[in-house]
């Protein structure tokens, strides 16, 4: 780490020497060159304040040089800097010229300037406005990034680019107008511009660049000019009040996730046109064509019939969108498809072989779903947290279920395997879905019971089951994954037999109705339990039982180490209750009596082979 502080230290040590050779004239730093007789603005230690006027010739040494430009950082972070004087003489403003000089609040750049540079006012959070003159030709990347108080910018005619992220978190600015000669927009040119509600776009547009108008969240409407041909990736994302999208015949290039997340939008079209993407059917999305591919959709949208897959994140954030018909022509269902939808139910037909990762994530509705026998498929967190969810059926189809695929469906209380699937199982009518070859129980509700044969328990196997107050470890477990019991609040008690030899990060995290926990095994070391097994746990009102003599082990050993009450006791009882409950022949009290059910404290167990042993009961 100090050798990166130190490497990180000497690069920008030889970035800002870079900057400072050279020579003050009257209190401003410049770089000379005595062959062309020109100077060069540079770095000044950040030793400018107030008001500052660059002249538009200096003397040095009896030679008189012309300044043509203001060079690379060298304005960079005069925080006390209020106003600058361009003279006409100069032609460029170089890479970070007034970046983070905040106290700038407005600047004129004369006619004679043609370039801005890469972050020229990066960070000038105090610059209302600006004025950009017609002999400029390009801004560069980053030029006014973070100009958080600029409310309005006047692009001339004579620009031609739009650096990327050029505008990037000018968060007060309202509007935009981008003239006729400006042929792209470069990437997360105007990302996060949340105030920007009205955007005018020349005819010479041809390419709207990834992440362009990204989070733009107050623009409601945007027309997309004839001129453009390609759309980059989140080129809309989040732009949650745009309200409709209309595709011209030019654009041949759709983007990743593009339209991700408007869930405003009411209206999709794509002009009749179009020969690489349409809305057949009035349907209020846009296929590609030649895939049958529905890329994106809004609350009102149908799937046609001729539909042949739904694309990844097509309806995501579609709150308003509580019920779909997916037409039996479909076979696949994308990545994120739904998520975060209000969808009640969903009938999934029987043409479809695959369920893309995060598909239905979040769909907090969903009360019912039915997999037909058709999936093969079911992608990693498809239906996470899905809260209302009480049941899960599994066909013989599936041969492959993603991790996490029913993560945090608090409601669940009925989970089933067809007994013909060969790679999944729920043995001994467990209520739980079981990996078979390697008896690993991956995914578990509130009526779940463990089946003896079960030897690991699959990271966030019980994770947010807020209704599970109890559930008992077979002896057979030898490890117990990351996040199992996340967030079960109800959970007052668990016992960990020795044959478990790993417990997971985060394990009983936020477990805060946890009051016992008996570890049997002798030595705690032995369990390979992460540090991180009880974060955001209580440890001060649980008590952790260990077996006789060993509690000083445990109290030295994390994470066991952080709890304040560490009991020994005889636990040989309830390793054998564990082991052997299914031959049980009668209890007893200490005073010999025959009792009906287990209580409080130490009872006698008479097993059938004729053995007998002491338990304790909390």
């Amino acid at each position: 780490m100090k050798q990166k502080l130190l490497l990180c230290f000497l690069a920008t040590f030889l970035a800002l020497a870079s900057w400072a050779n050279g020579t003050a004239i009257n209190g401003i730093y410049y770089v000379l060159d005595s062959n062309t007789k020109t100077a060069s603005v540079t770095f000044g230690y950040g030793n400018y304040f107030g008001g500052v006027t660059i002249p538009s010739t200096v003397t040095y040494n009896d030679e008189t040089y012309s300044v043509t430009s203001i060079g690379e950082g060298a304005f960079y972070a005069c925080y006390s800097l209020t106003s600058i004087n361009i003279p006409n003489s100069v032609t460029s403003i170089g890479n970070s010229a007034f970046r983070s000089c905040s106290s700038l609040t407005s600047i004129t750049i004369p006619n004679s300037v043609t370039s801005i540079g890469n972050e020229a006012f990066q960070s000038c959070s105090g610059l209302t406005s600006v004025t950009i003159p017609n002999s400029v030709t390009s801004i560069g990347s980053y030029s006014f990034s973070s100009c958080s108080s600029l409310t309005s910018i006047t692009i001339p005619n004579s620009v031609t680019s739009i650096g990327n992220s050029a505008f990037r978190n000018c968060t007060g600015l309202t509007s935009i107008t981008i003239p006729e000669s400006v042929t792209s927009i470069g990437k997360a040119a105007f990302y996060k511009c949340s105030c920007l509600r009205s955007v005018t776009i020349g005819n010479s547009v041809t390419s709207i660049g990834d992440d362009a108008f990204a989070y733009c969240e107050s623009l409601t409407s945007f027309t997309i000019p004839e001129s453009v041909t390609s759309i980059g990736d989140y080129a809309f994302y989040e732009c949650i009040g745009l309200t409709s999208i209309s595709i011209p015949n030019s654009v041949t290039s759709i983007g990743n996730s593009a339209f991700r997340n408007c869930h405003s939008v009411t209206s999709i079209t794509v002009d009749a046109g179009n020969s690489v993407y349409d809305s057949r059917e009035n349907c209020n999305a846009i296929i590609e064509t030649s895939s049958n591919t529905l890329i994106v959709g809004c609350k009102n949208s149908t799937i046609p019939g001729s539909v042949t897959s739904i694309g990844n994140w097509v309806f995501s954030y579609c709150s308003s969108l509580t019920n779909i018909t997916i037409p039996n022509s479909v076979t696949s269902i994308g990545g994120g498809a739904f998520s975060y939808c209000s969808l009640t139910s969903i009938t999934i037909p029987s043409s479809v072989t695959s369920i893309g990762e995060y598909a239905f994530s979040s769909c907090s509705s969903l009360t019912s779903i039915t997999i037909p026998n058709s999936v093969t498929s079911i992608g990693r967190w498809a239906f996470s947290y899905c809260s209302c969810l009480t049941s899960i059926n599994i066909p013989n189809s599936v041969t492959s279920i993603g991790d996490y695929a029913f993560s945090s469906c608090s409601s669940l209380k009925s989970i089933n395997v067809d007994t013909g699937n060969f790679v999944y199982d729920s043995r001994e009518n467990c209520n739980a879905i079981i990996k078979t070859s390697r008896n690993t129980l991956i995914v578990g509700c509130k009526n779940s019971t463990i089946p003896n044969s079960v030897k690991s328990i699959g990271d966030m196997a019980f994770s947010n089951c807020i209704e599970l107050m109890s559930i008992t470890i077979p002896n057979s477990v030898e490890w117990i994954g990351d996040h199992v019991f996340y967030n079960c609040s109800s959970l007052t008690s668990i016992t960990i037999p020795n044959s478990v030899t790993s417990i997971g990060v985060s394990t009983f995290y936020e477990c805060t109705g946890m009051t016992d926990i008996y570890a049997l095994r002798s030595y705690p070391s032995q369990y390979g339990c992460n540090t991180d097994a009880f974060n955001n746990f209580n440890t001060f009102t649980c008590t952790l039982h260990v077996p006789t003599g060993c509690k000083e082990a445990y109290a030295s050993t994390k994470p066991w180490s952080n709890f304040t009450n560490i009991v020994e006791e005889d636990l040989s009882g309830i390793k054998e209750m564990e082991m052997k409950i299914q031959d049980i022949d009668a209890y007893y009290n200490l005073n010999g009596q025959r009792i009906t059910q287990l209580q409080r404290g130490i009872n006698i167990v008479r097993y059938k082979d004729g053995t007998s042993r002491k338990m304790l009961v909390k």
